[in-house]
């Protein structure tokens, strides 16, 4: 099973880029899309359908804002939107879908980056975050929770470490929260398999930074650490440029 995780900075716009061509090659078996900018009658379906895949929608309130988004071959068994929390869901932000045993998220963590609220609402929410899910994997112990966390765990993960250490994204008390998080049991999947600097999910529009490679990698497949030899093949997909991120897959057993 190949699942991809995708930030598209607006599904539309993607979609204007090429984005169905794209998928129609890549041919993936799970798609999790985050910040789709969309309202669920704004999102192309039947193009969906067409190519052979079920579309689970879970929009933001706000219009052309945030948004989470699955697409699988497989219909899946149950979906669960967001996780219970209003000022969160209301973002749209967190969506799942069962298929038999395994459990497949499609997440979108807030960005701190347009101040100090915005921040401390992301760090609230890590932790609000952490709770659920580590309630949900008692009862789902197979949990594939795919998205763009908006942080870059370890220098490696960013081309300026030492430049962006005051950066929200990079800061101290969000890399331990991901230090921690992992040490809950939980696997970022891209590192367990490649352990090689310059590879990013995401950079800036500003000064050429992707023909540059000056990125951030802050887009993950985390698995559940009992789901750790079922993990196959990982990559980064940087050619892919239907936004100012760049897809990421795990392929697993």
């Amino acid at each position: 099973m190949k699942i991809i995780t995708y930030n598209v900075n607006g599904i539309r716009a993607a979609v204007k880029k090429g984005f169905l061509i794209w998928l129609k090659q890549e041919n993936p078996d799970v798609v999790c899309i985050q910040e789709t900018k969309a309202q669920a009658d704004q999102i192309p379906v039947f193009e969906f359908t067409e190519l052979g895949y079920y579309t689970y929608i879970h929009s933001a309130e706000k219009k052309g804002y945030s948004g989470v988004m699955i697409l699988s071959k497989k219909e899946a068994d149950h979906v669960e939107i967001g996780i219970g929390i209003e000022k969160y869901d209301r973002e749209g932000r967190f969506i799942r879908a069962d298929y038999g045993g395994i459990s497949i998220v499609s997440v979108y963590h807030p960005s701190g980056s347009s101040g100090e609220e915005r921040q401390a609402f992301k760090m609230q929410w890590l932790n609000d975050y952490q709770n659920y899910v580590n309630g949900l994997v008692k009862t789902r112990p197979n949990l594939i929770l795919s998205g763009d966390y908006n942080i870059c765990h370890q220098a490696i993960d960013i081309h300026n470490p030492k430049g962006n250490a005051k950066s929200s994204g990079f800061l101290p008390e969000e890399r331990e929260w991901m230090t921690n998080f992992l040490a809950s049991g939980y696997i970022d999947s891209f590192r367990h398999l490649n352990k090689q600097p310059h590879h990013y999910t995401w950079w800036s529009y500003r000064a050429n930074a992707r023909n540059n490679n000056k990125g951030w990698r802050i887009d993950y497949h985390m698995l559940s650490n009992n789901m750790l030899n079922k993990i196959k093949k990982v990559g980064i997909i940087p050619e892919a440029k239907h936004s100012d991120h760049c897809p990421s897959y795990v392929v697993i057993e």
